[in-house]
């Protein structure tokens, strides 16, 4: 069973600070074993890839069958079923569009000492998209990382998605083939990490890595950062739902279960100021599992980190969502634009009831790589602020130097760097020698 919590208990805060601190991931000690596979493929390169694939996804290769051919593509994407086909094109459409509107603007001005500054923006040169494989193989995941990369200008986008056995997902192959992205190598854990980020052979390194993984893939992810940036680390998938007495406990019963069937390390809360309510949704969840095809692994994300909160008001409500800083945040409520301007903590809120989470998966627009474990306190989603990097500019008029030099100077000896203020005293003696 869930955990239930009333803020009006005495234990409340001692429960509450129970439920943020719980630690919900399977996180076996890989990081060795990491450190020895990176330093293989660096050492080794396409060999170590190769033997690691045989050995962990059961699949033979060659240095000329690490990616898949524009056949294989083709052949792939010709097997996915029409419906499917315009969902995915659908979704493609869509989140391109959203991320477009993201593009920053280049910007300069001159100042009143006649300085010109500002800034622009330019795209990493590559980046390398990791995609899970297996039973965690998402489409959806594709077009979230590859498109915002495309959109951004991104001239070389490579996928790394292992498929164990041989199996290839068709989705995969269609999802990258409208994401724009050519390459797509049949590679995954840790040793894709590292061919993507060292290089092999085969393998051209890239700038900056993203995705999700599992534990070897996220510790592969934090050992290369600085040799490349990733996105984020992302942990077990949770959602928050605040809802009212107005709202059918099914259908927030089925939200909570829709972040609770991705992985028995999930979580699912909800904070509600009905405590009635509350328990119709419980009652509600435990109906769904009966069904459910994922009740195994719903069910105990559900029993052990689950959790239905009843508050004093909505405005008690938004103080303990902001504590939790969900990856997720529904709000079903009467007005759940205006609950959503106390709202400071969420990687992406969906407003109303009308607006299921995973509407936000698939198909609203905004990115669903999402900032996990409460990590929404500092980061935010992925978008295509993550494929560009801001270059600042700045040029003085002699003028402009004569003004605001002798600040710098001055600084410079504070600093003791003789030569940072010899540079700008040079430029100004010869000022000063032309006008005397």
């Amino acid at each position: 069973m869930p955990v239930f919590l009333t803020t009006t208990d005495a234990d409340f805060e001692t429960e509450f600070a129970a439920l943020l601190s719980a630690k919900r991931e399977d996180s076996p000690d890989v990081d060795d074993i990491v450190a020895g596979i990176i330093a293989d493929v660096r050492a080794r390169g396409d060999a170590a890839v190769i033997e690691l694939t045989a050995k962990l996804d059961r699949l033979e290769l060659t240095p000329e069958t690490l990616a898949f051919t524009p056949e294989e593509i083709e052949a792939a994407c010709a097997q996915v079923p029409a419906a499917e086909r315009a969902a995915l094109e659908l979704a493609a459409e869509r989140i391109r569009a959203y991320h477009v509107r993201q593009m920053p603007e280049d910007h300069s001005w001159t100042d009143p000492e006649g300085a010109m500054l500002g800034w622009r923006w330019t795209p990493v040169s590559a980046a390398g998209l990791y995609v899970p494989g297996g039973l965690a193989s998402y489409p959806s995941s594709v077009l979230m990382n590859a498109i915002p990369a495309h959109v951004a200008g991104v001239e070389r986008l490579v996928i790394c998605a292992p498929t164990p056995g041989g199996k290839v997902n068709p989705l995969v192959l269609l999802a990258a083939k409208l994401s724009g992205v050519d390459t797509v190598y049949r590679i995954g854990g840790a040793q894709a990490i590292a061919a993507m980020a060292y290089g092999t052979a085969t393998i051209t390194p890239v700038d900056k890595i993203t995705g999700p993984g599992n534990a070897f893939v996220a510790a592969a992810k934090r050992r290369v950062f600085g040799k490349v940036g990733i996105d984020m680390i992302a942990g077990p998938s949770e959602i928050l739902v605040i809802a009212d007495r107005d709202n059918d406990p099914d259908w927030v019963a089925v939200d909570l279960l829709s972040q609770a069937e991705h992985d028995e390390s999930a979580q699912s809360i909800l904070v509600t100021d009905d405590a009635g309510f509350g328990q119709a949704v419980a009652a509600a969840v435990e109906k769904r599992l009966e069904t459910l095809e994922r009740r195994a692994i719903a069910g105990a994300s559900w029993r052990d980190f689950g959790a239905v909160i009843t508050v004093r008001d909505l405005d008690e409500a938004a103080e303990l969502s902001n504590r939790v800083a969900p990856e997720h945040l529904e709000l079903c409520v009467a007005d759940p634009e205006a609950l959503s301007e106390k709202i400071t903590h969420a990687g992406a809120i969906f407003l109303g009831q009308w607006t299921p989470e995973a509407i936000g998966d698939y198909i609203g627009g905004p990115n669903h790589v999402l900032p996990t474990a409460r990590s929404a306190r500092f980061s935010s989603g992925l978008s295509v602020m993550d494929f560009i990097k801001r270059t600042t500019l700045a040029k003085m008029t002699p003028a402009a130097l004569r003004a605001i030099g002798p600040a710098a100077e001055c600084l410079a000896k504070s600093e003791s760097l003789e030569a940072h203020g010899l540079s700008v005293r040079a430029r100004l003696d010869r000022l000063n020698e032309g006008a005397e």
